[in-house]
């Protein structure tokens, strides 16, 4: 019966541990993923965060006119476009568990919303380099830090012909 007993107090703890343990993982998940600095933010992100996803959140909420970023870590996966300029698209390649060792873009806006413009340079564990335009990148074990500069100019995206791309208008600046 003792056996029993310690057995049934075992489990229980076992189970109170787990719950403390997926609780502390739900409130981490809901953590500010960004904080306001003299010149901008500074967004850090988690495993599995959708990096773009999160700068146009941020654009929106914040109502950003205009911004610059840069930004290191680890992701999980991410898909490089190279533009095909005669068929006007990119052409993609995806790379899983590599390091960013650079990410730079900026966030301007279109019609639809924040119209963010990514570059950025990977390397896998053997030290090998991959870059170009970033279409999606997704954070891996660990974190990505994002350093976002705002600009009190709104700025604007417009497709431009005849390459059909999304390029940075700079008309109405002074």
């Amino acid at each position: 019966m003792k056996s029993l007993l310690v057995k049934i107090f075992v489990v229980l703890l076992i189970n109170i541990a787990g719950s403390k343990i997926m609780a502390q993982q739900r409130s981490s998940s809901k953590a500010p993923k960004y904080t306001h600095t003299k010149t901008g933010y500074l967004m850090v992100l988690r495993e599995g965060d959708d990096v773009i996803g999160e700068l146009e959140k941020l654009a929106k909420a914040e109502k950003v006119p205009f911004a610059s970023f840069t930004g290191i870590g680890f992701a999980g996966e991410v898909t490089f476009g190279f533009y095909d300029f005669n068929a006007k698209k990119f052409n993609p390649k995806t790379f899983n568990k590599v390091e960013m060792g650079s990410l730079t873009g900026s966030i301007a806006w279109n019609e639809k919303g924040p119209s963010l413009h990514i570059h950025g340079v990977a390397t896998d564990d053997q030290f090998n380099a991959y870059g170009g335009h970033i279409l999606s990148l997704h954070v891996g074990t660990g974190s990505m830090e994002v350093y976002i500069t705002t600009n009190d100019n709104k700025l604007e995206r417009k497709i431009e012909q005849p390459l059909n791309a999304n390029v940075l208008q700079l008309e109405h600046q002074h």
